[in-house]
């Protein structure tokens, strides 16, 4: 298979034999490609092209044979090899030396012919210096025949086809994902325009109805009064001669009255006053309460993005744990005699599978009790929107009472009664007031409750995140002890093989003696390296056993999990070797069967 290596477009000062020097910009490329001689494995191949004129073609292929006279010829001293890559080097300097006015490094392009028609030329890699011009190296390149320039303009063409594909394939993906989104956009924008619209109807519908409320009330009022102008004035016509007479002995006992009045008077003003402190108060808390409202919704909108990505992650932990019971199907298949540890590895899976569905339940509960907080949010603001009507009826009231303050100048009889019919519906208006003010306690004592919960519930979907990674971890963990035993058999085999005939014979040891400890047979990281833990060879059909290699790197937040298995113990029952001479085995056959 053909090996790439370099291909840029690079500036070369070409040479001929009777034209002046001229830049170029021609392109290298520089491949390894097997060699058709079974004694050298590659050959290298440097091929010269222009893309501005594709019938320009020059090859040259150094076999390991042509590189030793290469070598001898022009003193070299590295060896095939690593030729290719000083090659590269040497091509790299005249890359970040062409653009400079002085170029130390310069690429030359000489032909002997007055122009480049089926002659060879020389490519020479020069460095140029205050004394001389040393030529690194010169390569002979012949130029291509016509089958050549045929293969280079189907490879052109090939190549430049399969720009083309890609390109529309990406295009019409991005035309797709574009029409999505615009009907996604679209689908949106109607939406919300329907949901304007119900809006302003709303709108529209409380104001009409507040306005026309207001009227009649107005026009009620206006009936009231003018009756009671009516009525006062016949009774004042009956009795202004009893008054008459009466006069000087009521006129100070009205003075006395006016005096009350007018201390009254400031009384009520003192309390509109209060009043007013009282509404500018409310409406500071409603602004409050509208931001704490603004705040939770935020809150419970990172709490649904967490929601989505815990659920991505358990989506990648069950297709983690798909394939690691896949995986131990096939090693039960291959080692029957590790049923044990597989059923503990299932009893492990299964609790991790009820522990992810509590972790759902827990999240169902959670988004119920979001959406109850939202419920309640709602309510909040209705109860805010009440009260604000009552301030402003409240205000209404007192506009009414300063105006009936202004007739009680004239008519004081009637005056007297408005005014315990205003102190009345002040005390109303005043305990009403009360009623909101207890109302709105309720509900910020409602949001620190519900605040609180929300509290709780990030706080248990973090336990379960911890919870999950610990399950991962564990998986994790017994997987690489699975293979640790599969090493540590290999190497007991191989400890076997090592032991010295004349000292003693060993038995092969039963596959159904051995029961893994994870506690005592775990090897050191240093002895057993990632690449022999992920392909341990298969003596039956060649084929690599045990797990990937993506399931033994190291991670930094790994928890390492001792004492799991306690029930596990590391039982070898091990034949006795013969020993024939009558000596002790040797310290290395003694370490080959017990490697713990």
């Amino acid at each position: 298979m053909t090996e790439l290596l370099f291909n840029k477009r690079l500036q070369v000062l070409v040479k001929n034999k009777d034209t002046d020097e001229r830049r170029s910009v021609i392109r290298i490329s520089i491949e390894l490609q097997p060699s058709s001689n079974p004694v050298h494995r590659k050959d290298l191949v440097v091929r010269l092209t222009d893309d501005s004129d594709f019938y320009f073609l020059y090859n040259l292929v150094i076999s390991e044979e042509d590189f030793q006279s290469l070598k001898v010829q022009q003193g070299l001293l590295i060896d095939f090899t690593s030729f290719p890559q000083k090659f590269i080097d040497l091509l790299e300097q005249c890359i970040s030396e062409q653009d400079k006015e002085n170029p130390r490094f310069l690429l030359q392009l000489t032909s002997a012919s007055s122009a480049f028609d089926h002659s060879p030329s020389n490519l020479n890699i020069v460095e140029t210096n205050a004394f001389k011009h040393l030529t690194h190296l010169s390569l002979k390149l012949l130029p291509g025949s016509d089958t050549d320039i045929k293969k280079y303009l189907a490879t052109c063409l090939s190549n430049v086809k399969e720009e083309k594909h890609q390109l529309e394939q990406k295009l019409r993906k991005t035309e797709e994902d574009l029409t999505r989104q615009l009907n996604y956009a679209q689908q949106t924008l109607s939406e919300k325009s329907r949901e304007l619209d119900k809006l302003r109807s709303e709108w529209t519908s409380q104001t009409t109805s507040l306005s026309s409320r207001h009227m009649q009330d107005l026009t009620a009022e206006r009936e009231k009064a003018l009756e009671t102008q009516a009525r006062l004035q016949q009774q004042n016509e009956q009795l202004r001669q009893e008054l008459e007479s009466s006069h000087h002995r009521s006129t100070q006992q009205l003075q006395t009255k006016v005096s009350e009045l007018e201390t009254a008077n400031r009384e009520l003003t003192d309390k509109k006053y209060k009043s007013d402190s009282t509404i500018r108060d409310l409406k500071a808390k409603l602004a409050s309460l509208e931001e704490e409202c603004q705040r939770s919704k935020q809150q419970v909108l990172s709490l649904r993005r967490e929601n989505s990505t815990l659920d991505t992650e358990c989506h990648e932990k069950e297709r983690l744990v798909n394939q690691l019971q896949t995986r131990v199907a096939v090693l039960e298949q291959e080692i029957k005699d590790k049923d044990q540890l597989v059923q503990r590895t299932k009893e492990v899976l299964e609790a991790t599978q009820q522990q992810k569905n509590s972790v759902e339940g827990n999240v169902e509960s959670k988004q119920l009790q979001v959406s109850k907080l939202e419920a309640t949010v709602k309510s909040l603001s209705e109860e805010l929107i009440k009260a604000n009507g009552i301030i402003k009826k409240l205000q209404g009231d007192l506009k009414a009472l300063v105006g009936k303050i202004k007739v009680k100048n004239t008519v004081t009889v009637s005056q007297e009664k408005i005014l315990q019919e205003t102190t009345e519906k002040l005390q109303r208006e005043q305990r009403e007031l009360q009623d909101v003010q207890q109302r709105l306690r309720q509900k910020e004592e409602e949001v620190i409750k519900l605040k609180e919960q929300l509290d709780a519930t990030v706080q248990k979907l973090d336990e379960s995140r911890e919870v999950l990674k610990t399950n991962e971890n564990v998986i994790t963990w017994l997987n690489k002890q699975l293979n640790e035993n599969q090493l540590s058999r290999k190497q007991e085999a191989l400890g076997m093989f090592e032991t010295p005939a004349a000292g003693l014979r060993t038995g092969s040891v039963p596959h159904n003696m051995v029961q893994f400890n994870p506690m005592s047979a775990k090897p050191s990281a240093a002895d057993v390296s990632p690449t022999a833990l992920s392909q341990p060879s298969n003596k039956e059909n060649g084929e690599p056993v045990g797990l990937d290699s993506k399931y033994f790197e190291r991670r930094d937040d790994s928890i390492p999990l001792r004492g799991l298995l306690p029930s596990m113990h590391l039982n070898r029952e091990v034949p006795k070797p013969l020993n024939t001479a009558g000596a002790k085995p040797p310290a290395s056959a003694a370490s080959a069967y017990f490697p713990g």
